[in-house]
């Protein structure tokens, strides 16, 4: 049943009540950087409902509101940990709900209402945190598997560490963009005849340019240099979730990853959506992922079995002529290492990772066809073509297209308290004419 509200919430929104994630946003006619809550159809500016009291209801968090939702960015409030977030999503839940004795701070006060409740179309969303560093996994076993027997055949498709460790590699952080940034074409260097000898690359736009479909966590806690962090910790080190969008350029990746992996074929763009969904808002979505049946080091072994989260995920392509047409439908099940795993692996040398960090699950694909969280899966590599609406095909990305990411959970629970996530969108620029 839905939860009763005072503010329309509509059927099928991603922003219920059982939701409420925050982000960064600039208001109506306003260049400022704001926090906010998204609720519906629409967003509640936390720096303006601060400045205005909106939590001197909620004592023990009223003296650090200004400072956590006055800034920029959401790392303040992130590194106030678990708990807190916990409690200020209580509290401004409660202000939406039709009889919560706190109602009344915005439903009988029309002139807070008018300074601090905006349209969701009527706002700018920004990256909502300070990234200092982006590590990408490969936790996606489907995905390793189907590119492993693409390149090097079914018997040698996982290397021999991959059910041992969550294998991953350092992205850049730099080019982490939100969700509706144009993603240029890349230039790069790419081997057009394999069988050549000496082989000599081209250096042209990538052609062969590759969504991936991904969830990623900030973290929410720093750990000082040289002390690892235990699974159980991780569980509370971890702030949110948002969708990811690792493009990829894929002819360039592969003359340029022997031997220590990709490089300028990811580095260009990384597309994440705007709105971060709360670790504890996702509680309640706890599921089983795949089963690892290797024997597991200590420190990487659960104290639970439901690891992974319960997200329908959903990849669209829409190309130049307006035809959209659903290339991927899965589930974030579909990873072998949870992100606490991740986190612990991340740290288990001693690496410090700090407030803002994001960690990246590698492409999320399932195992029958139109699961794959990649195109590369989808036409094997580039040898049988996607049918898309309108008489349309694919190999790869063309000049104009626009991919767009979205993910929900609840959807069996009811179409007014949905859990989701909104949309993580892009659409391809053409390369540049000239690179220097």
């Amino acid at each position: 049943m839905a939860t009763p509200s005072w503010l329309d919430v509509p059927e099928g929104s991603h922003f219920s009540l059982a939701n409420i994630p925050f982000g960064i946003i600039s208001p109506p006619d306003s260049t400022e950087r704001h926090a906010a809550v998204a609720v519906g159809s629409h967003v509640l500016d936390l720096a303006i409902f601060s400045a205005e009291n909106g939590f001197a209801a909620l004592e023990s968090f009223s003296a650090h509101a200004n400072n956590a939702f006055s800034l920029p960015v959401l790392n303040y409030f992130a590194a106030l940990g678990r708990a807190v977030h916990r409690e200020v999503r209580s509290y401004l839940r409660s202000m939406f709900l039709q009889d919560s004795p706190h109602a009344q701070i915005l439903k009988n006060n029309e002139s807070l209402r008018r300074r601090c409740l905006f349209r969701l179309d009527d706002v700018r969303t920004h990256v909502p945190m300070s990234i200092g560093d982006y590590t990408d996994f490969y936790a996606g076993a489907n995905h390793a598997y189907n590119v492993g027997v693409l390149f090097r055949g079914a018997n040698n498709a996982l290397q021999p560490n991959y059910t041992h460790l969550p294998v991953g590699y350092h992205g850049r952080a730099s080019s982490i963009v939100i969700s509706g940034t144009p993603v240029r074409r890349p230039w790069g260097q790419v081997l057009q005849n394999a069988a050549s000898d000496p082989k000599e690359p081209t250096f042209r736009p990538c052609a062969k340019l590759d969504f991936e479909l991904e969830l990623a966590a900030f973290v929410c806690t720093a750990n000082p240099l040289g002390q690892p962090v235990t699974l159980a910790q991780a569980e509370e080190n971890i702030f949110g979730y948002v969708l990811m969008n690792d493009w990829s350029a894929r002819d360039v990746q592969a003359w340029e990853y022997v031997p220590l992996g990709p490089f300028g074929s990811k580095n260009f763009a990384t597309t994440i959506s705007p709105w971060i969904i709360l670790a504890d808002a996702l509680e309640p979505f706890r599921t089983k992922g795949l089963e690892n049946k290797s024997r597991l080091s200590p420190y990487l072994v659960p104290s639970r079995a439901d690891t992974a989260l319960d997200i329908d995920l959903q990849v669209d392509l829409t190309t130049t002529a307006g035809h959209r047409t659903t290339i991927t439908c899965t589930n974030a099940k579909n990873l072998l290492w949870s992100f606490p795993q991740m986190l612990t692996h991340h740290t288990i040398t001693g690496c410090p990772l700090n407030v803002g960090d994001l960690l990246g699950s590698g492409t999320i694909s399932g195992s029958t066809p139109g699961s794959q969280g990649s195109l590369l899966e989808q036409n094997r590599n580039g040898t049988a073509a996607i049918e898309l609406r309108g008489e349309e095909q694919r190999l790869f990305l063309q000049d104009g297209d626009t991919i767009t990411i979205t993910g929900c959970c609840g959807t069996s629970a009811g179409s007014r308290d949905l859990v989701g996530f909104g949309s993580c969108r892009g659409t391809i620029e053409a390369a540049l004419l000239k690179t220097h």
